[in-house]
């Protein structure tokens, strides 16, 4: 895989990422492939865009399963193109078309293909409610902590859950695997009515008076947890 950190932006590496993205854990959103400007055929995605002040075309193909493709055709002579792929291969003419290719892929990759580190079932039906809900995508905050994520309200820019990933023991669960959680504003009140360390739990790193925890395993009815959600996100409006 391309250590993005040591080495120059590969576009045959970057595909290969793509394809087999194990170690940046990201799944392509079709979602975001529309808004990018890709136009599903069939059961693919094209994306078409010009090179080198148009003498060139590129099209990028991603599949139903998430893999990505390109072509480049050099218009003049109707013939693929790969000089730009080749390690090794420089001069002014082809270092432009490498650098305006690996632009858009690299604009692809960031927009369009979205982390996926969380297992959970549960985590997964949270984050498609608050996408649906509000709008709202996960924020990946912490470099050395890349297994959590917030969520916030766009107008307050306010924290309405933030979704970790916990060792099981921290919760009186016993055993040395992990646990995925959420974190949720909560009235007072209403939060000392419902912490039990069963289902609900204390706010994990969090000011314990107003967030509580939920484990995201099924031990909360998955509506419940949407109904909770909400709670929160009202009370990050203020």
């Amino acid at each position: 895989m391309v250590d993005r950190q040591k080495s120059r932006f590969n576009p045959a590496l970057f595909i290969y990422d793509m394809i087999f993205n194990m170690e940046h854990k990201r799944k392509v959103n079709f979602k975001k492939l529309k808004e990018f400007g890709f136009l599903p055929m069939g059961k693919e995605y094209i994306y078409n865009a010009d090179l080198f002040e148009g003498q060139f075309s590129l099209k990028v193909i991603v599949s139903a399963q998430g893999h990505l493709t390109t072509k480049v055709v050099d218009k003049s002579s109707e013939e693929p193109y790969t000089l730009h792929l080749l390690d090794g291969v420089s001069g002014s003419f082809v270092g432009k078309i490498k650098e305006e290719y690996d632009t858009i892929l690299q604009n692809i990759y960031e927009r369009c293909f979205e982390k996926d580190v969380f297992k959970s079932e549960y985590t997964k039906k949270v984050i498609e409610f608050a996408r649906k809900e509000y709008g709202d995508e996960l924020e990946f905050l912490w470099e050395k902590f890349s297994d959590n994520a917030v969520l916030r309200r766009k107008d307050t820019c306010k924290w309405y859950a933030a979704i970790l990933t916990v060792a099981a023991e921290k919760f009186g669960l016993g055993g040395a695997e992990k646990v995925e959680v959420i974190d949720l504003r909560m009235p007072p009140e209403e939060l000392l009515k419902l912490v039990d360390n069963k289902k609900y739990f204390p706010g994990y790193h969090m000011n314990k008076k107003h967030w509580l925890t939920i484990i995201l395993n099924g031990s909360v009815p998955i509506k419940e947890i949407f109904e909770r959600i909400r709670v929160s996100y009202e009370l990050a409006k203020k």
